[in-house]
């Protein structure tokens, strides 16, 4: 109502436990306006679109599929073959998912660079500095900022936020969800949880305040 923005900062926990599907939905439904992750978020949220795995593990049993070691770096040499996401959506190679969802809305994504990188995909910035500056460049727009899943990705955000900033931090392993606390980012809630579960939940309850209904699966 403001006209801020709602960043989401993530990681690829986000795929790894199914919950690509719920943050997609959240930006085709407007509640999520900004990205900021790495190069893993979007190439495992794009294998499981081509392949059905993330990591090579089937999305839908948990079960390793025969090969899917490979499936990230096919992934990888897809999109760098298309040129990037925008040419991959345009081409028709890359059909849905959360980078798809965000490309569409043309939403601000920023993926961070890491030495440890497979490719990476054209549209990870590989300079730190820039990384930054890409990312100072959209914190006066945001009011509210999702770290989920993603520690050295929510430290970094978490020192370019102003403490004005609501900020909320989901780990499954609390030593995550504190240390960004201790690094000086005093007005962060934490929440112990995995990406899937809080997601889901968030989902379903934002749906329910829509519907004026109660949200499924929440006790009173």
């Amino acid at each position: 109502e403001s006209g801020k923005r709602v960043l989401l900062v993530g990681g690829p926990a986000i795929v790894h436990t199914g919950a690509g599907p719920y943050l997609a939905e959240l930006i085709r439904d407007g509640y999520i306006n900004a990205i900021f992750a790495g190069n893993a978020l979007a190439v495992h949220d794009m294998e499981a679109q081509f392949f059905g795995t993330s990591l090579g593990v089937n999305l839908h049993d948990a079960f390793p599929a025969e090969e899917g070691h490979v499936h990230h770096l096919r992934t990888v040499n897809r999109i760098r073959a298309a040129g990037g996401i925008a040419n991959a959506i345009a081409s028709g190679l890359l059909t849905g998912g959360v980078m798809y969802e965000a490309f569409k809305k043309q939403i601000p994504v920023v993926l961070a660079g890491s030495i440890r990188d497979d490719g990476p995909i054209p549209d990870v910035i590989t300079d730190v500095v820039e990384c930054q500056r890409a990312m100072r460049r959209y914190v006066p727009e945001i009011g509210m900022a999702l770290l989920v899943c993603t520690l050295l990705h929510s430290i970094a955000v978490g020192n370019l936020l102003p403490s004005t900033c609501k900020t909320i931090s989901v780990d499954i392993n609390p030593a995550s969800v504190t240390k960004l606390t201790d690094r000086g980012s005093h007005q962060t809630l934490g929440i112990v949880m995995d990406a899937s579960s809080f997601l889901r939940e968030l989902t379903l309850a934002i749906h329910a305040v829509e519907y004026d209904a109660e949200p499924t699966g929440f006790a009173p």
